[in-house]
Parts: C-alpha cells; sequence; structure tokens
C-alpha cells in the first residue's frame, strides 16, 4: 500500500509591522511565531528525513499583492515550502500620524507521507 501525506502540524502565528507598512515584514513575523511554537521531534526520535516533509505556509495580510513569497518561503528551514498569500489579517490606521500598522497572521501545515495504520488521524 503506497504511502499519503498526513498533516502532523499545524500551527499558527501572528506577526506585525507597527511603523513601516511593510506586508511581507509583518507576513515573516507571523511565520516565526508559528515556527517558536513548534518542536517536531517526531524526526530525531523516529529517523524520518526532515526534507520528506512538505509544508504549506498560508499568509493573510490586507494587501496579499505586496508580500513577497520567495521571502516567506526562506523563513522554512526544512522541506519543500509552497507558500499561499490570501488576504485577510488586519491595517490599523493612526488617523493622528497618517500611519498604518500592518497586522498579519500565518498558518503552518506540514504533513509526511506516512503508511496506512492502525494508527489512524
Amino acid at each position: 500500500m503506497a504511502d499519503q501525506l498526513k498533516r502532523i502540524i499545524l500551527e499558527m502565528g501572528t506577526g506585525n509591522d507597527l511603523y513601516g507598512e511593510d506586508y511581507t515584514k509583518a507576513c515573516v513575523r507571523a511565520v516565526q511565531d508559528a515556527l517558536h511554537h513548534s518542536s517536531l521531534t517526531l524526526f530525531r526520535s523516529l529517523g524520518i528525513d526532515r526534507e520528506s516533509m512538505q509544508v504549506e505556509v498560508t499568509v493573510a495580510v490586507q494587501k496579499p499583492d505586496q508580500v513577497d513569497s520567495a521571502i516567506i518561503a526562506k523563513q522554512i528551514p526544512f522541506g519543500t515550502v509552497a507558500v499561499n498569500v490570501v488576504h485577510g489579517g488586519l491595517n490599523v490606521e493612526d488617523k493622528e500620524h497618517e500611519t498604518l500598522s500592518v497586522i498579519a497572521t500565518a498558518a503552518i501545515a506540514a504533513r509526511l507521507p506516512l503508511p496506512e495504520g492502525p494508527f489512524k488521524v
């Protein structure tokens, strides 16, 4: 029986750029926040190659067209990475100073090819 991709983790994070109105910077911070909540010890414990992991990163901001996906992908240290940039997040306007604070959200899903077995997820 062929191995199937199984999600082994889903982690969320938030990030912001308070003064620079930089959507990529806010997304990088959201991805870093999500990564800092995770520790995938199963690679070492089970002898699984970390590069076999497929990672899907979804980041959300108010202006997705202003995000550099390549910079987001570089935040993930292992595996094959796909980045989706979608509309979401939050912009907070400071009318008094005519500035915008950018808030991004991120979800990171990691999948491994695992055999069907008694450990149904």
